[in-house]
């Protein structure tokens, strides 16, 4: 996907997450993960670390040499993005309380993600 599709996913996404309310945690993680992964993906493509067609999808899915290569290049925004998949189990496919602050978390990384790509 080429850098301003990326931008434009992320960008509705993150309109749509604005209409979420607090009890919405579940929804607000998810979009946090999905927008957060179009941010990954802008950032990689703008300084040629990835082609466009070569995306992340999950920074679980990745090979052990993938991910140390797009850590080398971009430690802060892959550890966002996998922290957020970690906090997504326990609250959108579980039951953990505090989904709340688990939401809150999820978009500051969110926020952190779209900073560095540039958005």
């Amino acid at each position: 996907m080429k850098p301003e599709e990326h931008r434009a996913k992320a960008g509705r996404i993150e309109r749509s997450l604005a209409k979420c309310g607090p009890a919405d945690y579940e929804m607000k993680i998810e979009a946090a993960m999905l927008a957060g992964t179009h941010w990954l993906n802008l950032a990689l493509h703008r300084r040629g670390v990835t082609p466009p067609q070569t995306d992340i999808l999950h920074t679980y899915m990745l090979t052990v040499n993938e991910l140390r290569k797009y850590r080398v290049a971009d430690e802060r925004l892959v550890d966002a993005l996998s922290e957020i998949e970690d906090i997504r189990p326990g609250y959108v496919r579980g039951n953990l309380p505090g989904g709340e602050k688990a939401a809150e978390r999820a978009l500051e990384l969110l926020a952190q993600l779209r900073r560095g790509a540039g958005g």
